[in-house]
């Protein structure tokens, strides 16, 4: 199994909140669609200091989440995330 933790900082506007929503939406309904995703599990961070969301997903194997990165309906999803945040951090670990 593979465990896969994307952070994010969201662009602080007027949109923030629906664009959050709108993120954990997207992600979670990866789940069932990209082969090999187990589960997918977004929150929203109330630590001021810290990211303000955190993706924390489930792959059966490593080629699972090669095949999560380019297939289409993630591509699709990452082209709203990209647009609505300013910065990012990854971790992938296998147990």
């Amino acid at each position: 199994m593979i465990k896969h933790l994307v952070f994010w900082r969201v662009r602080d506007d007027e949109d923030k909140q629906k664009n959050m929503e709108k993120m954990r939406e997207l992600l979670t309904s990866l789940v069932g669609v990209v082969p090999g995703l187990v589960s997918a599990e977004v929150g929203f961070n109330y630590n001021p200091k810290g990211f303000d969301i955190a993706l924390y997903s489930v792959f059966e194997s490593k080629e699972a989440l090669d095949g999560y990165q380019v297939h289409p309906a993630h591509l699709e999803v990452k082209k709203f995330v990209h647009s609505v945040i300013i910065d990012r951090a990854c971790a992938d670990y296998e147990i």
